[in-house]
């Protein structure tokens, strides 16, 4: 009598949304390893204030979602993609509910929830848990986690590269993945860890930039070990920049929720001098529907108007909200930015708030099905880390964290599929023929000129020019990076700086491709859309694998 081979784990490279999805999904039937390469609590997820979309209403469809979805897509939205999403979008919020989170109720809601609105939504149809939706979504489901004997949870685990039988070096094999090679901060040495697959949910890219509403979490790991493993990237050019970052000294990062101008806050200019009181709102001149116009509008409207009078910020005025539904309603609705901005010295209630752009969303990466499928067998992404064609040239607001789990599920269900994988365990991880780190100086410089280079000329507003030059400089630091990766041991400053500089090419790359204003990319040099559209893919040729 024949035993049943012992299945090796799934191993989920990263601990957001998706990622924890796909784990607690999956482990109902098969053991999983999940990698956060910092703390567990550290993810672009528990950093979304707004919400989810959940097609709910009496009022909304499918039909609706999917319209909006489009036309903040601006043309290049896979139609397929946003139809199944919308489909399930009810009972992905319904599933969170189940475990655990405390969404922000409304005894006349559907599903006993009070909905919001966002920009580009036509109904309200974005459930939320106040201003902290995320955190409270990832909390909610890091506890199912911990408690779940199948789970294993691993902090301060950064992967560095996709196992492929290329590893093996046999010849005449069939690319498929094997696991992960992934470092042990704590205890300094790359482990192998075979699996029956791999899952990339390691978000986005937004580090790359000097201004960002990311964690330093979003160094696009996952999309940077795909393109090296052979996988295709889609639309890596179109970054969406938040409109409404937080402008202070002591906080960098601040995100202020879209949901604010969906209750009534408003945009205005400061004061330029004594003979300008300030005060004027500017965004029905770029928009008619004003502060909820899509975010690549609006972000390219503070952006113009901050360029025009030489403004370091311009204000988002809440007092609005207050006017017209009380300060008690402020508060509930919005402790969070409430509470940070007092204590930065800012009354939100009454003194308008300093805001500028900042990178917020990769609206491409992993070319992937809806079921996380990437080009490599066995290697699958979900998330913020993939193009499935939902967000197009420009995502809608609060689509994330629903890709994140209708797509997490599918996944899960493909993988619980998949038959045993047979071969030999991975190769171990080889550092014999490199030393010891001299000077971390040369990436925290790296680092530093990598960012502040993307900021300067592949931003907001781009030309041929800034995007040529910008892709010289990131070719001769890619070369010094990866010199400096073949001869010391990596640490994860290190791997990091790696993949941001493979994401900042593959960006500009795709960039300097799209001859045309479109969504999140605009170009000076191409200022019109063109009639018909395509995608942005770009494929690894098979030698430089």
């Amino acid at each position: 009598m024949s035993e049943t081979p012992l299945l090796r784990p799934v191993v989920v490279v990263g601990a957001g949304l998706a990622g924890l999805t796909v784990a607690l999904e999956l482990a109902r039937a098969r053991p999983v390893v999940v990698l956060a390469k910092r703390g567990l609590s550290e993810s672009a997820t528990a950093w979304a204030q707004g919400g989810i979309v959940g097609v709910l209403g009496s009022d909304d469809s499918v039909e609706s979602h999917v319209r909006d979805t489009q036309d903040a897509g601006a043309g290049i939205v896979d139609e397929h993609t946003a139809r199944f999403i919308a489909e399930h979008s009810a009972e992905a919020v319904q599933w969170l509910v189940d475990q655990g989170v405390n969404f922000s109720p409304d005894p006349d809601g559907p599903l006993g929830l009070h909905l919001t609105r966002e920009g580009g939504h036509a109904v309200r149809r974005i459930a939320h848990a106040a201003d902290a939706t995320g955190r409270a979504i990832h909390e909610a489901l890091l506890a199912r986690a911990r408690a779940h004997p199948n789970i294993t949870l691993r902090e301060r685990w950064v992967a560095v590269d996709v196992i492929t039988s290329r590893h093996f070096k046999r010849r005449g094999e069939a690319q498929r993945c094997h696991g992960v090679y992934a470092l042990d901060i704590d205890h300094g040495r790359v482990e192998t860890l075979a699996a029956e697959a791999v899952v990339l949910a390691t978000g986005g890219v937004g580090k790359v930039y000097r201004y960002t509403s990311n964690p330093d979490t979003a160094t696009g790991d996952g999309i940077a070990m795909a393109w090296r493993a052979g996988c295709r990237v889609g639309n890596m050019e179109f970054i969406q920049f938040h409109p409404t970052c937080l402008y202070h000294p002591q906080e960098r990062s601040f995100l202020i929720t879209e949901a604010l101008r969906g209750e009534g806050a408003i945009l205005t200019l400061p004061s330029t001098g004594p003979a300008d009181p300030g005060g004027a709102r500017f965004m029905p001149a770029h928009d008619e529907r004003g502060e909820l116009a899509p975010r690549d509008i609006v972000a390219r409207a503070i952006d113009f108007e901050m360029k025009r009078h030489g403004l370091d910020h311009v204000w988002l005025d809440a007092r609005p909200i207050v006017a017209a539904k009380g300060e008690a309603f402020l508060r509930e609705h919005f402790p969070t930015i409430h509470a940070r901005c007092l204590q930065l010295g800012i009354d939100i209630a009454r003194q308008p708030i300093p805001v500028v752009p900042a990178a917020h969303y990769t609206c491409g990466g992993v070319v992937t099905d809806l079921d996380g499928r990437t080009d490599l067998p066995r290697l699958f992404a979900v998330g913020e880390t993939t193009y499935t064609g939902l967000h197009g040239a420009n995502r809608l607001a609060s689509n994330s964290l629903l890709e994140c789990v209708v797509l997490g599920q599918s996944c899960a269900e493909a993988i619980r599929q998949l038959p045993a994988a047979d071969g030999p365990e991975p190769p171990a991880w080889d550092e014999s023929q490199v030393e010891d780190a001299d000077e971390q100086v040369v990436i925290a410089h790296n680092w530093d000129e990598l960012r502040l280079l993307m900021w300067n000329y592949v931003g907001i507003v781009r030309t041929t020019k800034r995007l040529e030059r910008a892709l010289h400089r990131i070719k001769l630091l890619r070369d010094e990076i990866d010199d400096y990766y073949a001869n010391f041991r990596v640490n994860r400053d290190l791997l990091e700086l790696r993949n941001l500089v493979v994401c900042a090419e593959l960006i500009v790359r795709s960039a300097l491709r799209r001859h045309e204003s479109r969504g999140l990319h605009y170009s000076r040099d191409f200022p019109e859309a063109l009639p018909v559209s395509f995608p942005t893919v770009l494929t690894r040729p098979a030698k430089s694998r």
